[in-house]
């Protein structure tokens, strides 16, 4: 292991936290134990091999970072309340139950939001900031197959979506070397989509399905 490279070394840890993850099960309904699993093997392991290098995953602020994030979290807003009005995206979402009413809306979205800091972590962290430095700008392309493995089984426009959404926020991340950017637009984003599909569609659904007819998907 001594020999390794520091981006042969994440990247072998990268596909050993892959299979932990998809071995170590949890109940689908139960956020508390899913936001638990994924804070172990993506934010506590990772963080615990960078420390020990004495390297940085992108747990950083810097200008530079703040105005990215402002600048990627507009753009995607409008994607997250065209979404909303989707019926496939209103029958799966939100993911585990919740409701309206703020005493139980507050603490899914603090939950919820520990799982999208474990997701950025990993994907944008380890196996891209993380490694940047020895891999330059090519680190933005290594995780998109795997993001979008990792989003099979939502709905199809999702899905289609996941690969160049991983792509968008490595290279924000990427030029930020920080983590901010991602984290605030991919956990407020799902944190607002929630929200918005517990309620009346801001966009009539019939309006949105003019818009996107001509992807070959169901919507």
């Amino acid at each position: 292991m001594n020999r390794l490279s520091w981006l042969q070394k994440s990247l072998l840890l990268g596909l050993f936290l892959t299979v932990l993850w998809m071995t170590w099960t949890v109940p689908s309904s139960n956020l508390t134990y899913r936001a638990f699993r994924d804070a172990v093997v993506f934010i506590l392991l990772p963080g615990a091999f960078a420390i020990t290098h004495g390297r940085n995953l992108g747990w950083r602020v810097n200008r530079r970072a703040i105005r990215n994030t402002l600048l990627v979290s507009a753009l995607v807003l409008p994607f997250y309340i065209v979404g909303s009005s989707l019926p496939t995206i209103r029958a799966y979402y939100p993911m585990w139950q919740t409701s309206p009413a703020l005493l139980d809306f507050l603490p899914h979205a603090a939950q919820q939001l520990v799982v999208v800091v474990a997701a950025e972590t990993y994907y944008r962290g380890l196996l891209c900031v993380g490694v940047s430095e020895e891999f330059g700008y090519k680190s933005i392309f290594i995780s998109p197959v795997v993001y979008a493995l990792h989003h099979v089984g939502k709905p199809p426009i999702e899905l289609l979506l996941s690969g160049p959404t991983d792509v968008l926020f490595g290279a924000v991340d990427y030029d930020s070397q920080s983590l901010l950017p991602s984290i605030v637009a991919h956990g407020l984003g799902l944190g607002l989509l929630d929200w918005l599909v517990m309620h009346d569609p801001l966009i009539p659904p019939q309006t949105v399905l003019g818009w996107l007819r001509w992807l070959p998907i169901p919507l």
